[in-house]
């Protein structure tokens, strides 16, 4: 399928998101668009963070440190343990698979990801995510599985076939992902492991007539035969397949364990959802008088060595070029601890996505971070979830932009975090520059002033609890100073966030109104 450039938006009100802060200097622009494989041979692998996961605990602001201290005075950990990425931005201690993985190319940082007007609730938030719908829009489908029905027509009735005789998706668990829920049917199998894989035993066909006896018994035999057909693929894929690297023993690595194993055997499957649960942590997140260690620490823990060994297992089982995985969670949790020695639910969070294909680095600013932190407030979002999406899709699936956009609905750009998996080179994009807010603090007015090279600009503000408050693009700009005045007189004093994105970069500053 011919890809087209997607940054030229079609839609007034399309986020366009890409690296924020250009903590990734010099990304090339063949690094967007050269790169190109068989898309069919692509896996993605999706780890589910269950509970919402505190980011600031796992990818560390280190230059934000004085600021965090004041408000996590009891969850803090010590600066000197934190494991540098980059001279103003580190990961967990507990870390130190993912500390390497970084250091070999094979593991990008995603800096505060979310979707405007954030949901705080487990179950709407995580619906979102799933589905890629706005905050107030209820979908029954998932991302993946609008993907899936542009790409696969007569689902589920035609398949198996001889042409895909896999399944399209996988879920390690005992209920279906709804991110590959389709308009007719869901895309995933689901499994625990290879013992669970069951060949049921067919039922009689049903008399040739048109009762409503006949009519569903006709539907439980074809279910029961495209179940056993899966089966029977997935079987022969665990008997053919292997695993050379060791894993611990804990529910993730032993997911990820059987994916790469599946993966090997052959099996053509693109999608595995995995899980991982307990990161709802309202209390005893640390271990008091050792912050390096305790609840959070363990989580982190096991993400970093069953991520580590999926990916030397790959690596040795010859087919890393072929995986790409990301980790998502459904919120983060808020800037300032509890009295539980925990965190409450928050809004943006960061993510990473790893394998040999990533362009390693970290996408995107830390946030800025001071002792006036307003109860409850939350990371404020610098990408939105669905350009990741997006991203996905379009540089390791090989979606077109038209599929894309009836996925998402709207015009999501790409996030530079695919390489491919040769070595490219090619020419920077400018971004942003001297962008400043004056007065701020104010009382009733301010300036956003920044130089735009020109094309898409959008200026949006944020309350601290994620609320989209007000929003303004576009998508043709005259390259030059830029000055927009915002009219905050209706507005209560307090803090806001003022979010600025150019079609390569975006950034958000911090304004306080007295």
């Amino acid at each position: 399928m011919k890809r087209r450039q997607f940054l030229q938006s079609t839609s007034a009100v399309s986020l366009p998101i890409i690296l924020g802060g250009m903590e990734v200097s010099a990304m090339t622009q063949s690094a967007l668009f050269q790169f190109s494989a068989d898309k069919e041979d692509h896996v993605l692998v999706l780890i589910q963070l269950n509970g919402g996961n505190d980011g600031l605990n796992m990818v560390i602001p280190i230059d934000q440190y004085d600021g965090l201290s004041a408000v996590r005075p009891g969850i803090m950990i010590q600066e000197s343990k934190v494991l540098k990425l980059i001279d103003k931005t580190g990961i967990h201690p507990a870390m130190t698979d993912m500390h390497q993985m970084y250091k070999d190319g094979e593991l990008a940082v995603v800096q505060s990801v979310g979707y405007p007007n954030q949901n705080r609730s487990h179950f709407r938030s995580t619906d979102i995510w799933t589905s890629g719908s706005k905050a107030d829009e209820y979908l029954r489908t998932g991302w993946m599985g609008r993907y899936f029905d542009e790409e696969y027509d007569g689902y589920p009735e035609a398949y198996p076939n001889t042409q895909y005789p896999d399944p399209f998706a996988i879920t390690l668990g005992s209920t279906v992902s709804e991110t590959c829920q389709g308009e007719v049917a869901n895309y995933s199998f689901t499994l625990t492991n290879e013992a669970s894989v069951r060949v049921i035993e067919e039922t009689v066909a049903a008399p040739v007539n048109n009762s409503c006896y006949s009519q569903k018994l006709t539907q439980i035999h074809e279910a029961v035969k495209k179940s056993n057909d899966y089966a029977k693929v997935v079987l022969k894929a665990f008997d053919k397949g292997s695993n050379i690297a060791t894993y611990p023993d804990f529910g993730l690595a032993n997911q990820l364990k059987i994916v790469a194993n599946l993966i090997s055997g052959g099996l053509k499957t693109r999608i595995y959802v995995v899980n991982m649960g307990g990161f709802d942590t309202h209390a005893n997140q640390v271990l008091i008088g050792a912050t390096e260690t305790g609840d959070h620490a363990a989580l982190m823990s096991n993400i970093s060595t069953a991520v580590s060994a999926f990916t030397k297992d790959l690596k040795a089982l010859g087919v890393h070029e072929r995986v790409m995985g990301m980790t998502f969670s459904e919120f983060g949790r808020q800037i300032r601890a509890n009295n539980s020695f925990g965190t409450d639910h928050g809004t943006a969070a960061p993510l990473f996505v790893f394998g040999s294909c990533v362009q390693n680095g970290v996408f995107g600013h830390n946030p800025v971070i001071t002792s006036a932190v307003a109860a409850q407030e939350g990371v404020p979002m610098q990408h939105d979830f669905r350009s990741v999406y997006a991203s996905l899709l379009i540089d390791w699936m090989g979606a077109s932009e038209s599929a894309v956009k009836n996925v998402l609905f709207e015009d999501f750009q790409r996030i530079p975090f695919v390489k491919g998996c040769t070595v490219v080179s090619g020419t920077t994009d400018e971004g942003i520059a001297s962008l400043s807010i004056s007065p701020n603090p104010t009382s009733d007015y301010a300036e956003v002033s920044l130089d735009h090279p020109g094309g898409y600009l959008q200026i949006s503000v944020l309350d601290t609890l994620g609320s989209l408050l007000y929003i303004q693009s576009n998508k043709s700009m005259s390259r030059g100073t830029v000055r927009v005045n915002l009219d905050l007189q209706e507005y209560s004093a307090g803090t806001y966030y003022v979010r600025v994105a150019s079609q390569s970069q975006v950034q958000t500053i911090r304004l306080v109104k007295v």
